[in-house]
């Protein structure tokens, strides 16, 4: 299991100092970056070997939002290699050792010379020591889309949605279909399809439907197949 420290600051908070979602989301990302880092199966080992990790499923869930200052530590650790597909938990512990945020991730090992999934590598596997998974109701993978989703203004990919891999980061997903919700939507849980790597300059055409305390939020190509889709779901009053 691999921990990273850190405190909550100021850019990382909304308006009543609690941290985002999206903050959330990158602290996450940060946590399995820098644990691939220390293993030297990073960023350089991936282009070296023109590998990447792509995300292809978040399932998160939040019982409590940091405030400003407050000191957590993240940890990640993945559970499962299987073919071309890795499996990974997290958590987000506050000061005292309550579990904040857990999550389930499903990672896609990618050739990036040719766009296609390939097998992980005894060696990649055998760097990450496996441990059992955390214990949640995992969700399924894939999001059903709803009926009758209303269409909203599109949106250009711009340089600041890029990552290392070269297309839109997993988090800037999230971000684009957050600013759909209603004012006081509070998000307990997420749920993140990726199908298809926006680039720079890609136009992507949001559709919303909102219903019974959940929203969810399609972020399309102009031919009408997904980018991703975002579920959000709050607390039922």
């Amino acid at each position: 299991m691999f921990r990273f420290d850190s405190v909550v600051r100021y850019s990382e908070i909304d308006a009543d100092r609690y941290m985002t979602l999206p903050a959330i989301l990158d602290i996450l990302q940060d946590c399995c970056t820098f644990h691939s880092e220390h293993l030297e199966m990073g960023i350089d080992y991936l282009k070296e070997h023109e590998r990447a990790w792509v995300l292809s499923a978040w399932q998160v869930v939040i019982d409590r939002y940091p405030k400003m200052g407050e000191k957590i530590s993240a940890y990640t650790w993945p559970y499962e290699f299987k073919g071309f597909m890795g499996n990974r938990n997290f958590k987000i512990e506050d000061e005292a050792g309550n579990v904040i945020v857990y999550a389930n991730s499903v990672w896609v090992y990618i050739n990036t010379a040719t766009g296609r999934p390939v097998r992980v590598p005894q060696e990649v596997a055998e760097a990450y020591q496996l441990e059992p998974p955390f214990e949640m109701e995992t969700a399924d993978r894939k999001i059903p889309l709803p009926d009758a989703m209303e269409e909203k203004e599109q949106i250009r990919a711009g340089r600041f949605c890029i990552d290392t891999n070269q297309h839109v980061n997993n988090s800037k997903y999230v971000m684009m279909a957050e600013e759909y919700l209603p004012e006081n939507f509070k998000v307990r849980e997420l749920r993140v399809e990726y199908k298809k790597a926006a680039v720079l300059g890609d136009m992507i055409y949001p559709k919303v439907k909102i219903k019974d305390h959940q929203a969810v939020v399609a972020l399309e190509n102009e031919q009408g197949k997904p980018y991703a889709v975002v579920q959000f779901m709050e607390d039922a009053v």
